[in-house]
């Protein structure tokens, strides 16, 4: 990437050169296309590994949401493991989201929408969030980020957030409580390999 070309750009300014990967998700081992200018191009990152691993059973049905999708992994894993749900992979980043549109196509996935935040419709209420957040965008812009979608879940549904022990998991923990009160209840439902999961249960 180029000094000012981060992940969470609109448009990365780095070299558009596609690649193939080998990854597992949802139990199978499938091919997926990424670049440069997203995150983890690589693989897929440890913290969506952890998330991924300790998240229950996607909802069947529904509006899922992946936020900051990245190349899909999380998405991709949501629309395998659940073909009649609707999964909204989200991300301000248009190569991230070019390269869901093309691995959701590669693996026959017809339930995957890739957008910006703004084109989730208003009324769109989430069945479920998965979610490797951007902690990195700062804190004033993820705090932003999480009241503007944590609050869409239906009654009884369930957000999961996967974030660094040493980037601010247990303060973000409390910050959720506070900000959502009695709407929700914020637990901590898994630590490993240096990441929290936290659930966010709406009420």
């Amino acid at each position: 990437m180029t000094g000012n070309d981060h992940y969470f750009t609109a448009q990365p300014a780095s070299a558009d050169e596609r690649r193939t990967l080998r990854v597992h998700l949802a139990g199978q081992d499938v091919e997926v296309e990424t670049a440069g200018g997203v995150f983890s191009p690589e693989h897929v990152d440890l913290g969506t590994e952890v998330l991924l691993r300790t998240v229950p059973p996607a909802p069947a049905t529904g509006d899922l949401l992946d936020l900051g999708c990245g190349w899909g992994p999380v998405a991709l894993s949501l629309a395998l493991a659940s073909p009649d749900a609707r999964v909204w992979a989200v991300d301000v980043n248009e190569r991230a989201l070019d390269l869901v549109r093309r691995n959701a196509e590669r693996l026959g996935l017809a339930n995957v929408v890739a957008t910006t935040p703004d084109d989730v419709p208003a009324d769109v209420r989430l069945a479920a969030i998965w979610s490797n957040p951007p902690i990195r965008v700062g804190k004033e812009a993820l705090h932003e980020l999480l009241l503007r979608w944590l609050p869409r879940l239906a009654p009884g549904a369930e957000a999961h957030l996967v974030v660094g022990k040493n980037l601010g998991a247990d303060s973000l923990q409390r910050w959720v409580a506070d900000q959502l009160g009695d709407a929700a209840t914020v637990e901590r439902v898994a630590t490993a390999k240096g990441f929290r999961v936290l659930r966010v249960t709406a009420r």
